[in-house]
């Protein structure tokens, strides 16, 4: 849709959006025991049907269009972040893909962030995948620190994934700290 201003200009009010496979820049991801749980028999053909967007920011992470059920991915966190932690986002919003395919909502405006359904299952899938890969308990509580939730969000939410209270008070001590 074009609008005309009468200043002698026009403005093309839909620009497309450009997607990706997301087999061009994720490889393996169909051999991933999570990813196989979430998708099962249909894993491969979800996985080359998935497109993913990147938008350039100087901040920014991940998400899922809550529209089609694409990726919507930071170039800066793609190519700055921890290896795992870009690993685990995606693992996270690929259950994400799999809530949306379902005709489950991924957001809840009237909720805390934490509390979101969506939120609370694709953290525990994602929490679960990381001791499957070996990562501590303190490096999970460190990964689940986001800039959005406070402390006690941070506690309730590594309790919810079954990260132990202990820990997840002091991570989220540190956290306050070093703020």
């Amino acid at each position: 849709m074009a609008s005309e201003s009468g200043l002698g200009v026009r403005i093309e009010r839909e620009a497309p959006t450009k997607l990706y496979p997301f087999t061009r820049f994720f490889r393996g991801f169909e051999g991933v025991p999570t990813v196989r749980r979430l998708f099962g028999r249909q894993t491969l053909r979800v996985l080359r049907s998935l497109k993913v967007e990147f938008f350039s920011s100087r901040f920014g992470y991940m998400g899922t269009s809550d529209v089609d059920g694409h990726l919507i991915i930071s170039s800066k966190h793609l190519k700055g972040s921890d290896f795992r932690t870009v690993y685990l986002d995606l693992v996270h919003e690929l259950c994400h893909v799999r809530q949306f395919r379902r005709g489950r909502p991924l957001f809840y405006p009237k909720l805390s962030y934490v509390d979101a359904p969506s939120e609370i299952e694709a953290y525990r899938i994602t929490v679960a995948e990381g001791k499957r890969i070996g990562m501590t308990d303190r490096e999970l509580l460190d990964y689940l620190k986001i800039e959005w939730i406070t402390p006690a969000e941070l506690r309730r939410l590594a309790r919810r994934c079954g990260l132990p209270r202990r820990a997840s008070r002091a991570a989220a001590h540190r956290r306050h700290l070093t703020k």
